[in-house]
């Protein structure tokens, strides 16, 4: 339903509202097509990017020929407002292209960049054409011209390229973009050819050295979520340890129970540990996402449920409140309580949260499953990470498509039956994620007992089902879900 609602309502109602507040016209003007002053703050070409990369996952989901039609015009405006050597930003465009990559720690100019890097991977993974993606490539072409080792040696104010890049190698495989995210990770917090922007920015000492979470909480997710794909990469044991570090002091000290994170007005930042006030809570919409975006890669990297754990109760609580069930009035701000002056808004001046919320609905089917592929003498392994009424077809392995189906009510209802038909009969591992909340479940397979789950046996948070697949199997996975009382840290 909440995916339903956000293409059928939420979608139209950010593009309506890009439109009347000039985010749109802004590139037609940066064109040459019309008339006119650059509209609104400088970094809204990335609301217009994020949109796009919702409208392509509702794409991917259920074609829509008006939709695409609509976004094949925006993505038009957006070619045309490109210049001839692939730099593209309306603000510098339309105000003095003699500025442009100047003040890098403030102006958005690579955080925008890499929001259309996002949008049009998703846009061409969704259908297949190649329009944005040109854009994209010109654009990052563009940048590795300009930053590098040797070239200019600075980061962007707010990170966000660094993800995308990686997401550009892996649609095109142009390895630069891979270096280039590399370049940017490496070089944050390295001041011998620049001056620091500070830890408001995570530019306060090198990413490898980094323990403790601090400053703007979307800055930092973003950044993380770049680190986490380009260590998935390269093996780079100083990132891995990192993360490690840095997650626990988010999830174990600077963490709401809703999954919210960045309790401080005063810079959307994070504050000391345990500073976790209920009616001044900060908790951004986008910090969440951010949060949803960095426990996906950790857990993708290191098979541990523990990420997915926090993805869900952030997805579930720091997201979802972020948008209201009509889809059409959004929270930038998520207090934990509230004297009834707290409402949700048609949009905001600044965006960026109720455009995150429309490319980060759709892409939620994307977090159900994972595939772990054949190795030695392991099968492959399927992980369910997310229980949700849905149905998929997943390439297990190049000559086994697995159709996986869940009935649920869950997360109102603990019971959730899984219907597995692969194409071919074989021996592979399902792994069923125990939430951590959880302390008694139960599992059974076809018309078989059902068998406890042995709490102290999981591996990593899974419990794990090898057997010889065979179309029409069935498991049910009974998750106890009595109501529990939790209680703040004393502290």
């Amino acid at each position: 339903p909440r995916i339903k609602t956000n293409r059928e309502r939420s979608i139209p109602h950010n593009l309506k509202w890009c439109e009347d507040t000039g985010r749109i016209s802004n590139f037609a003007k940066a064109a040459g097509l019309m008339e006119g002053k650059f509209e609104g703050i400088y970094f809204n070409d990335s609301d217009v990017y994020k949109v796009l990369e919702g409208v392509s996952y509702a794409l991917a989901q259920q074609p829509d020929p008006v939709l695409e039609k609509e976004a094949d015009r925006i993505i038009g405006l957006i070619a045309a407002a490109q210049r001839p050597d692939g730099y593209l930003n309306t603000y510098y465009t339309l105000t003095g292209l003699d500025k442009r990559w100047t003040n890098l720690p403030v102006m958005h100019e690579l955080y925008c960049s890499g929001h259309l890097f996002e949008a049009a991977v998703a846009h061409h993974r969704a259908t297949g054409k190649s329009n944005f993606l040109d854009v994209a490539v010109k654009l990052a072409n563009h940048i590795d011209s300009i930053f590098g080792p040797g070239k200019k040696y600075g980061v962007p104010g707010h990170e966000e390229i660094e993800l995308a890049l990686v997401k550009l190698f892996e649609v095109t495989g142009e390895k630069r973009y891979f270096e280039l995210a590399k370049f940017f990770i490496d070089e944050r917090g390295n001041t011998t050819h620049r001056q620091s922007y500070g830890p408001y920015c995570q530019d306060h000492m090198p990413v490898r050295q980094q323990s403790e979470i601090v400053g703007h909480a979307v800055r930092a997710m973003y950044l993380y979520s770049g680190v986490a794909d380009v260590a998935a990469y390269t093996g780079d044991a100083e990132l891995m340890t990192a993360m490690d570090r840095i997650w626990k002091d988010v999830t174990l000290r600077k963490m709401y129970i809703t999954g919210g994170i960045g309790a401080r007005h005063e810079g959307e930042a994070f504050g000391d540990a345990y500073e976790l006030p209920n009616e001044s809570a900060y908790c951004e919409t986008c910090a969440a996402i951010g949060l949803v975006f960095w426990a996906y890669r950790l857990g993708l990297m290191l098979g541990d449920a523990q990420y997915a754990d926090v993805l869900e109760r952030t997805l579930y609580n720091g997201v979802l409140s972020g948008v209201a069930v009509d889809g059409e009035h959004f929270f930038y701000v998520n207090p934990l309580a509230s004297g009834g002056n707290h409402h949700r808004q048609p949009f905001f001046g600044c965006a960026c949260c109720p455009t995150n919320v429309v490319r980060l609905i759709p892409s939620v089917p994307g977090y159900i499953y994972a595939v772990r592929p054949a190795e030695g003498e392991r099968g492959a392994e399927l992980f369910v990470n997310l229980y949700v009424g849905s149905e998929a077809k997943i390439a297990l392995e190049p000559d086994n498509m697995v159709a996986i189906g869940q009935e649920t009510r869950y997360p109102w209802e603990g019971r959730i039956v899984l219907s597995v038909s692969p194409q071919v009969e074989k021996e592979w591992t399902l792994r069923l994620r125990i939430p951590a909340w959880c302390h008694d479940a139960s599992v059974s397979v076809n018309d078989g007992a059902p068998v406890q789950v042995d709490m102290s046996k999981l591996d990593r948070g899974y419990y794990l089902l090898r057997r010889t697949w065979k179309q029409g199997d069935r498991v049910i996975l009974e998750l106890a879900m009595p109501v529990e009382r939790m209680e703040a840290h004393p502290k």
